[in-house]
């Protein structure tokens, strides 16, 4: 394995260099440079090889394992993980649609459209440095005129420039995405959350019932383009997915 691939770090920007180790790998394994199986070298190697520090290879290395793109074999080192063998039936289903295809009427307020600085939770999410400018969107989607679902959107505003200045009352920001990049990576982190008071409030529901929160994340070419957190009141709502039986296993 070349490392020629990973030596293109930045030392004038913000970005943290563990994050653009990160991204150097994940671009090398989706452009196929790296096959499934491919050992990486040893720590040692690039820490001398990159220049960097120990910890931040260690932290590089532990995030990509723990997303999954990479893999560790005690006694042996460092693999380029190997895809599933039963893909997940996930897909980018559009809150309106789903409201629609049940017989209903979509309405969305956007509460909030604009600018955010990116603190440390919103750079580990996006992928970017602390201070980076991102795109915010709050937005509460109704089911006829029950509130369905909160829509607490991150946009990358160098991918998706002009989605600041789109109009999510006449379709949705999924919609807008959508039809206008096509991801190739895709994360999905469903759990059960209580909410916090501004959510509880535009839900129309007590902040000590349970919510349902689907947490999204997806690239393009190695960047992260959008992450959503939508939050669902849990006693109305329920997320279903139907397989075909030779596409999952029991484990």
């Amino acid at each position: 394995m070349n490392l020629a691939e990973l030596q293109h770090l930045d030392r004038n920007i913000a970005l943290p260099l563990y994050q653009q180790i990160k991204r150097n790998i994940r671009t090398s394994i989706r452009t196929r440079q790296w096959q499934p199986g491919t050992r990486l070298p040893s720590e040692n190697a690039l820490v001398n090889g990159l220049g960097v520090s120990r910890m931040t290879v260690h932290r590089a290395l532990r995030e990509l394992t723990q997303e999954g793109l990479l893999e560790r074999v005690h006694g042996l080192g460092t693999f380029v993980a190997k895809p599933p063998r039963h893909a997940s039936l996930i897909t980018l289903q559009d809150i309106a649609d789903e409201i629609r295809e049940a017989g209903f009427t979509h309405n969305c307020e956007v509460l909030e459209l604009g600018i955010v600085k990116a603190d440390a939770a919103r750079a580990g999410l996006m992928e970017v440095a602390q201070g980076d400018r991102l795109y915010h969107l709050l937005a509460v989607h109704y089911q006829d005129r029950e509130p369905i679902q909160v829509e607490d959107r991150l946009v990358s505003p160098s991918l998706v420039p002009e989605f600041i200045d789109q109009d999510f009352t006449r379709y949705t920001a999924t919609q807008y995405l959508v039809g206008l990049i096509k991801p190739d990576e895709m994360e999905h982190i469903v759990q059960a959350v209580l909410p916090d008071r501004r959510t509880a409030g535009a839900l129309n529901m007590d902040p000590a019932e349970p919510c349902l929160q689907l947490n999204r994340r997806t690239w393009k070419d190695g960047r992260v383009v959008t992450g959503v957190r939508l939050t669902y009141p849990g006693y109305r709502y329920a997320l279903a997915a139907r397989y075909q039986t030779d596409q999952f296993t029991i484990r």
